[in-house]
């Protein structure tokens, strides 16, 4: 059995195996992918199980997204899945001080459909909420993400339309994601409602490093049927360093 490398914030412990490969997926996240096999386990993340502070103004990310759909975005959608998910964890008596959210949503075939809507909306908007700043300027990723970009899509604008054509063409709610698979690649992919690529039940399962809500409320009282426009203003609020973090190293 292969031993995995285990990182931390302040230091790490190499511990030498026949096959494991540890991956750094952000601070003080981490992902290990076996070379032999296609699942993908996440070790640490910074997502917990309650709903985390915003961390900016609602209206830091104007004009992209007004602060308006931001506080009832955060304060009414996504707080109502982190209550709802808080009362899905007691009913199926899932232990939070020693299970990960990751881990729960890699086995969310074995839980109820509460459980699904509630552990994936939550999980994804803490995600999504991590990802943004304030707009400001030229806005692309660097470094190793920005390398990886290149390597498997051509160009960051070929990945851009890729994304945006994922985001465009969601059928309904759900998400268009930039996701991490196990045979180390970069690939695009979407899910309806609060499904993500960490789940079992996904279509392209992977790690998510970035992730767009396509969801209505997410723009429809700026934008109202104009998802496109919606999505090409999003680009100008994406945290690329944040992402950065997530990408193994």
């Amino acid at each position: 059995m292969s031993k995995e490398h285990v990182f931390s914030r302040r230091n790490f412990i190499l511990n030498t195996g026949k096959a494991g490969l540890g991956l750094v997926l952000a601070t003080p996240a981490l992902a290990s992918l076996a070379n032999n096999n296609k699942s993908i386990t996440i070790e640490g993340s910074d997502i917990g199980w309650q709903q985390s502070p915003l961390g900016y103004a609602y209206k830091a990310l104007e004009p992209a997204i007004d602060a308006t759909t931001m506080e009832i975005h955060y304060s009414k959608h996504a707080a109502t899945y982190a209550k709802s998910l808080g009362e899905a964890v007691k009913d199926e008596q899932v232990n939070t001080g020693s299970t990960r959210i990751e881990e729960l949503l890699r086995n969310i075939s074995k839980y109820s459909p509460k459980m699904r809507n509630n552990a994936g909306g939550h999980y994804n908007h803490e995600l999504f909420w991590k990802s943004l700043k304030a707009p400001s300027g030229s806005n692309a990723p660097t470094g190793k993400l920005a390398e990886a970009i290149t390597k498997d899509f051509g160009s960051f604008d070929a990945f851009k339309n890729q994304f945006n054509e994922a985001a465009k063409t969601r059928f309904g709610s759900g998400w268009a994601w930039l996701v991490f698979t196990s045979d180390n690649k970069l690939v695009v992919t979407s899910t309806p409602n609060q499904d993500n690529p960490l789940m079992n039940v996904a279509e392209v399962k992977g790690i998510p490093v970035l992730g767009l809500d396509v969801w209505e409320h997410a723009y429809y009282l700026k934008y109202q049927n104009k998802r496109p426009d919606y999505i090409n203003a999003w680009w100008s609020v994406v945290d690329w360093e944040s992402v950065g973090k997530r990408f193994p190293a």
